[in-house]
């Protein structure tokens, strides 16, 4: 072990600190969570650490990636996509290979955050296949092509993507990632313009459970208010639940969804509640 480098039991302090980062980040409790990644970077430098505290780092870089990522700060030198960058490269130096495919994901993620839906659309699809991932891992990179494409208006392909990824969930297992998919569904519905399945995939959605997390009752909320908005009969409802989805975005610091929201009601104000004509 390098002789700058802390000692084991400081190692697992660290490794505990981590999995408390995680727990703070699934309840959005990001300042928390943020202080207790920071505090292990700024203490250890990685030129004064061995492989395992390499690797402690690298695990610390990418979830201050995802803090970032779900604060709205995606791009830039203080962002997301540079923490998942360097987390990578030090993953790759390691030779974690497993490490470095899950960071892959992430980086798509930002991509299609961003605006860039091909692109992350054609990476989706070639970590769909991607053997160094887990099977969710591979069935979650499917209902995210069906995400980019049905954003890029192709609905009807998105649609088939998103059944199988739902089947795949199914036969793993994984209820959560499956009333995800159906939210994801319901919107591809919405989007060409069949409200009948959109209504029933969100029903599907609420019905399997609460939503657990902040962030999970924002997307909840705003994919039902989005469906809801385009039937004049559930207008109404439809803004009430997008007020719930801003409020709670707004308590939490959820930046990117809190401008979700502005757009979809921003779309809805100039187009008078109606649906947007679908590309095709």
């Amino acid at each position: 072990m390098a002789t700058s480098g802390p000692r084991t039991w400081e190692y697992e302090t660290w490794a505990d600190d981590l999995d408390r980062s995680v727990v703070a980040l699934s309840r959005q409790n990001f300042p928390f969570a943020d202080n207790l990644l920071r505090r292990w970077l700024v203490r250890f430098p990685p030129s004064g650490l061995d492989e395992k505290g390499l690797y402690l780092h690298a695990r610390t870089t990418a979830l201050l990636g995802d803090v970032q990522r779900d604060q709205g700060a995606l791009l830039g030198p203080l962002s997301a996509r540079r923490s998942y960058q360097d987390a990578r490269t030090v993953f790759s130096r390691l030779g974690v290979a497993r490490r470095v495919a899950q960071l892959d994901p992430s980086l798509a993620v930002l991509m299609e955050m961003s605006g860039q839906l091909e692109p992350a659309a054609r990476q989706y699809e070639a970590l769909a296949v991607d053997d160094r991932l887990s099977r969710r891992d591979r069935a979650r990179a499917r209902l995210w092509v069906g995400t980019a494409l049905s954003k890029e208006g192709d609905h009807a392909y998105a649609t088939r993507v998103m059944l199988g990824a739902v089947r795949e969930f199914d036969d793993l297992s994984e209820p959560e990632d499956w009333a995800v998919a159906h939210q994801k569904l319901a919107l591809a519905h919405r989007g060409a313009g069949d409200l009948t399945a959109a209504l029933r995939y969100i029903d599907i959605t609420r019905a399997a459970g609460p939503a657990d997390s902040p962030m999970q009752r924002v997307r909840l909320n705003t994919a039902h208010g989005h469906v809801l908005l385009s039937d004049p009969g559930t207008r109404d409802d439809g803004l009430d639940a997008l007020d719930k989805a801003a409020h709670v975005a707004a308590e939490y610091g959820l930046s990117h969804q809190r401008r979700s929201i502005e757009t979809i009601r921003s779309r809805h104000a100039t187009s008078g509640g109606a649906m947007r004509p679908v590309r095709r």
